[in-house]
């Protein structure tokens, strides 16, 4: 049994207040359900030690203690795996820490800025992007940081687009948020917003519809979340995004491949079209970073390919994300993808076709 109640064992008005939610998750190694110890108990332990461990009881109970390949466990429980050294993975292939004009800030690329605006999550996902900052992950930006990253807004106005991330940024208090998002909204230069967040999939009762308003009033505002397997898809977490698009907020997806998660063509056939009815539109699927302590997650690459070459032909373009691959070194993300072209000369392409027909292609 788990160190917490969990669904019906409590009240609704409880389970459905997601600051109850964050005060009884899983903090400990003694809380998670013996049965859902994968290894020796010393080794989880210095993985939380490492990486951290929080799981809302939400999320918690979306996990089937009976399947010991579970892939929503697989995402939110520590393991011995995390502390495995991997060659050719690194402590931080994407370079955010060389790419730091200003504290809280991340500048990849010329048009972009991210925030890095809360050190919390709902729950500690064990592929997270930031790892790699250890237990306490994200130092968030103070008031003062904030005040400097919007005079460097100003002076930069090749920045068109702020995305504030951690953390979580939905974590914060709605009044935090307007603060920060009116702030932003306020430079001339800046013409969207983006907001990542887990949180519609793993703590959606913070969704509420007076945050969707908040946020609505800054528009254009742009969500980006990570649903990763069809079950996190459940109707609470319907009802988020609902809030959040009913508002005019437009909601995209960008999951990662996780081997033993969601790496079989029919789990991301399933996802897309589930996400396409809450309409939360499929943007990305990343190949999972190659963040050391996440080698037990990596796909290869045809894998990815394979799964796209699968959803051609089967669903809506709208349903279909683009593959892509974040580049070690800070270099950016580039897509990834069948090859259609199996053949060029003067005036005709042969193309194959999503059936595997070669069709000739007046060029």
């Amino acid at each position: 049994m788990s160190a917490f109640p969990v669904g019906g064992k409590i009240p609704p008005e409880d389970w459905g207040n997601w600051r109850w939610q964050c005060a009884h998750a899983i903090r400990t190694v003694e809380q998670i359900p013996p049965e859902l110890r994968s290894g020796d108990i010393a080794s989880i332990s210095e993985a939380v030690q490492r990486f951290g461990l929080v799981i809302t009881p939400y999320y918690f109970s979306l996990i089937q203690q009976q399947d010991p390949a579970d892939p929503i466990c697989r995402m939110a429980m520590p393991t011995p795996e995390e502390l495995v050294h991997t060659e050719g993975l690194f402590d931080d292939p994407i370079a955010e820490k060389t790419h730091r004009p200003i504290p809280g800030v991340i500048r990849r690329y010329p048009d972009r800025a991210v925030f890095l605006v809360s050190g919390q999550c709902a729950v500690n996902c064990r592929h997270c992007t930031r790892r790699h900052l250890g237990q306490n992950k994200v130092t968030p930006m103070t008031q003062g940081d904030v005040y400097v990253a919007v005079q460097y807004l100003k002076k930069n106005k090749e920045i068109r687009d702020v995305i504030l991330s951690g953390g979580d940024p939905l974590l914060l208090k709605d009044q935090h948020l307007e603060n920060l998002v009116s702030a932003i909204r306020a430079v001339p230069s800046v013409e969207i917003i983006r907001i990542g967040t887990r949180v519609p999939v793993t703590l959606p009762m913070r969704v509420t519809a007076s945050l969707a308003d908040v946020l609505a009033r800054f528009q254009p505002i742009y969500i980006n979340t990570q649903f990763n397997h069809p079950r996190e898809i459940t109707p609470e977490a319907e009802a988020a995004v609902a809030h959040l698009v009913d508002q005019g907020i437009q909601v995209a997806n960008q999951a990662v491949l996780l081997k033993g998660v969601n790496d079989a063509p029919g789990i991301i056939e399933t996802l897309c079209r589930s996400l396409i009815r809450i309409r939360v539109r499929p943007y990305y699927l990343f190949m999972c970073d190659l963040w050391q302590g996440t080698g037990h997650f990596r796909t290869s690459i045809q894998t990815g390919i394979d799964i796209m070459a699968h959803l051609r032909g089967r669903l809506s373009g709208l349903a279909i994300p683009q593959l892509v691959a974040d580049l070690p070194g800070g270099i950016g993300k580039i897509p990834l993808g069948p090859n259609h072209i199996v053949s060029r000369e003067p005036g005709r392409t042969v193309l194959r076709a999503p059936n595997g027909d070669q069709v000739a292609y007046p060029d």
